[in-house]
């Protein structure tokens, strides 16, 4: 095939020179990018225990993913090393780890008995949270995004909506009644998941919680009965926490309504 004249020359030896790209991540940007790339390595291994039939393991490798997918940004904000590079990263970790991942381990766990069905509550998973992030990096650059400034998001974020997806997994196990675990009713949880993950609706972000002076250190001593109670009753726990997730949404769709209304005011 016979390029162009101006192709011949960006692709010529004197001329690809010119324009050199960079040729490695500097060394504060490694730790950010290497705690992204362990966040994927769990969820990858989650797959492989869901496949192995360990459902419980495939779950806490998920969750420890959404642990260090909670603290990636945040060291690469302490360490100043944002990039370009590290935002897809986590973006591609996020949605293997939050959508194939929990989607594989609820068709091999339940949905697999209703295969047709099952399959597309599956996919409905793991599309979802893939629209949701191609969402969230279409946006990264607007400055007006009217949740944000308010301290809300937009719709479930990933890693809640996957350890949200479990919840029937998590009552399976605390209870070990295989009435949680039906194909038909683990498919319209994860589809109703995976509808949350793209809706509009406002959800609380860390940023909206201002608790009162006055009850920050119970705020503390409960954070820590909460780490005490995921090591003694972890499915217990977690389900308690997924009711009170599913708790906050409405509260958080009203407040945000209500600052809505006063921004309209205050504009008028």
């Amino acid at each position: 095939m016979t390029l162009p004249a101006e192709d011949e020359e960006a692709f010529s030896g004197e001329d690809f020179g010119r324009h050199r790209l960079p040729r490695g991540l500097t060394l504060r940007a490694l730790v950010p990018n290497a705690i992204t790339s362990a966040a994927l390595c769990c969820g990858l291994t989650g797959i492989r225990f869901a496949i192995g039939g360990d459902f419980r393991g495939a779950v806490l490798a998920v969750i420890l993913a959404g642990m260090l997918d909670g603290i990636d940004g945040r060291v690469a904000r302490l360490m100043k090393a944002q990039s370009r590079f590290g935002a897809e990263l986590d973006s591609l970790s996020d949605a293997i780890s939050f959508g194939v991942a929990p989607a594989l381990i609820l068709y091999l766990w339940s949905l697999q008995q209703m295969p047709r069905l099952g399959w597309f509550a599956a996919l409905a998973l793991a599309v979802c949270c893939a629209l949701r992030l191609a969402r969230f990096n279409a946006r990264i650059d607007m400055e007006e995004q009217p949740h944000k400034s308010a301290g809300f998001l937009t719709g479930v974020p990933a890693p809640a909506g996957a350890g949200l997806s479990f919840l029937p997994l998590y009552l399976w196990v605390a209870s070990g009644r295989d009435e949680f675990r039906q194909p038909i009713f683990v498919a319209i949880w994860a589809a109703l998941m995976a509808f949350m993950m793209i809706s509009n609706m406002a959800t609380p972000g860390w940023s909206s919680f201002r608790p009162r002076k006055t009850i920050r250190l119970e705020l503390i001593a409960l954070t820590g009965l909460v780490f005490a109670a995921l090591l003694t009753e972890p499915w217990l726990t977690l389900v308690g926490i997924c009711a009170l997730y599913l708790a906050l949404i409405p509260v958080g769709v009203v407040r945000y309504a209500r600052l809505k209304r006063q921004r309209a005011v205050s504009l008028s």
